[in-house]
């Protein structure tokens, strides 16, 4: 089920509905509700893969008592391996087996015809690398004994099925999500109204600015051998924003609608496009994600505790890892790449924490460093986009190439650009939004100190007007669905 569709408009009121005005008195019922809705949310998709999601709840729930039962340390390694083989496993045969079936035949051709090993004709089921890492870090921490293994079975089913964030993040610690399913919840309307505005702008982000975004980005990459380098850079620049509008809004509503049962997510996103530099940027993008593989994978590896060298590789298996983890395919392994090499500098001379504060935290105007740190990190992270974003590495590589040719300096065309005049101002509306409320969760947080009502109802009914007005009559898939 879509967030931007008619059947969750529907489904969300219902649920709220039956949440706070039936299953209210009783947190076991709301929990079961939650764990029921979250199930219709995932299985309108394809309800095959429910027994995925309900098999790594058995598999995670059983193996966290088991550690809790037993002091041996070589069986809780037993234990814990065997929790991350058989969730690594599933998204390994569902995600990655292909490529690397197919990689490995590129290598050695003769191989195809001489084993018996064939592709997969498989779908990959939708959010399996999200909620994945989630079950994972249950796991993992009562390993740790960082968290209590929980006896709540239903509590434990809606922690790993969470609907708002289930398919596309936030990818949420056991520590910070699963006490909140322990806890008796009461309506609390300053943060349903928070939750809503979250809502709106998540929207905001997707409809308006991803979906329109999309469609210049597609032709452009999709018919970059006829265009000029102009062209292409300006094809860059609208999936560059094409993907902040579009996971950033996700995590918006997810977070949103999260607030509206009661619960509280972190910031998946905090205005990464005002970056001073790669370190910051990777600070405030996919938040969830960049920590997680700091606190489960750079920190055992040695994370900054030894040498450069040690450094230096750690850094390079993140971001690879980073890649990898977005998708089987060379692309995303080279856009990892790229970015390590980008943030390398700056841990070579200790600078990848030097901007660890709000640009311009006191002024409406950034300092001149400030200003062309911004712009070069954001000229890098455009590029790095390309890779992404291209459907494979030799086109990548010949869209720089003729983004880096005479071409550049021509001025960009194609047949429709003039209906493109008209994204790009709302773009730069966008980002005097952003700019504005950068200290905040989200922009529109503190749209409330408008002191007056009529001027904070008159800029809603403006954003729900440009919503209405730049809306598809399809709706349009989230890109990291596919992740």
């Amino acid at each position: 089920m879509l967030f931007n569709s008619i059947e969750f408009a529907l489904f969300l009121p219902i649920v709220f509905l039956l949440y706070w005005f039936i299953a209210h008195k009783n947190l076991s019922v709301q929990n079961f509700l939650i764990v029921l809705a979250s199930y219709v949310f995932y299985g309108w998709w394809d309800w095959r893969f429910l027994s995925l999601i309900i098999f790594s709840t058995l598999i995670d729930y059983s193996i966290g008592l088991a550690l809790k039962q037993t002091s041996s340390e070589v069986k809780r390694k037993v234990l814990l391996w065997t929790s991350i083989s058989i969730n690594l496993g599933f998204l390994g045969i569902f995600k990655y087996y292909n490529f690397f079936l197919d990689s490995l035949y590129n290598l050695m051709p003769g191989l195809q015809t001489t084993n018996g090993f064939n592709t997969l004709d498989i779908i990959l089921p939708v959010g399996i690398s999200f909620y994945t890492f989630q079950t994972l870090s249950y796991t993992i921490d009562v390993y740790r004994k960082q968290l209590e293994p929980t006896k709540d079975f239903i509590a434990f089913s809606a922690f790993v099925s969470f609907f708002p964030q289930l398919v596309a993040g936030p990818i949420e610690r056991a520590t910070n999500l699963l006490p909140q399913f322990y806890k008796k919840r009461n309506f609390n309307y300053n943060l349903a109204v928070n939750g809503l505005k979250q809502i709106l702008w998540g929207l905001f982000k997707k409809v308006v600015i991803a979906d329109n975004c999309a469609v210049f980005a597609n032709y452009i990459f999709e018919n970059s051998s006829d265009l000029s380098g102009s062209t292409l850079l300006l094809g860059s620049l609208f999936f560059t924003f094409q993907i902040y509008g579009d996971f950033s809004g996700y995590s918006d509503i997810a977070i949103g609608t999260s607030r509206l049962f009661g619960f509280r997510l972190m910031q998946n996103f905090a205005f990464p496009y005002f970056s001073r530099d790669i370190a910051e940027f990777w600070r405030r993008w996919h938040i969830s994600l960049s920590t997680w593989f700091r606190d489960y994978l750079y920190i055992p590896l040695g994370g900054s505790q030894g040498g450069m060298a040690m450094k230096i590789r750690n850094t390079f298996i993140i971001f690879l890892v980073s890649g990898f983890w977005h998708g089987a395919n060379w692309n995303f392994i080279i856009w990892g790449g790229l970015n390590a090499l980008y943030f390398l500098p700056l841990l070579v001379l200790k600078k990848n924490r030097q901007n660890l504060d709000i640009i311009a935290s006191n002024s409406y105007i950034p300092s001149l460093k400030d200003f062309f740190g911004m712009v070069s990190t954001f000229t890098l992270t455009v590029f790095a986009w390309i890779f992404f974003r291209a459907e494979n590495v030799n086109h990548a590589l010949n869209i720089l190439s003729k983004i880096f040719s005479r071409s550049l300096l021509s001025v960009p065309y194609y047949n429709g650009l003039s209906k493109a005049i008209g994204l790009v101002i709302l773009i730069f509306l966008f980002l005097v939004i952003e700019w504005m409320g950068r200290k905040n969760q989200f922009a529109i947080e503190n749209v409330s100190l408008i002191k007056k009502r009529p001027m904070r109802l008159t800029f809603y009914a403006f954003i729900v007007f440009l919503i209405g007005m730049f809306m598809h009559t399809s709706e349009m898939e989230f890109i990291y669905f596919q992740f």
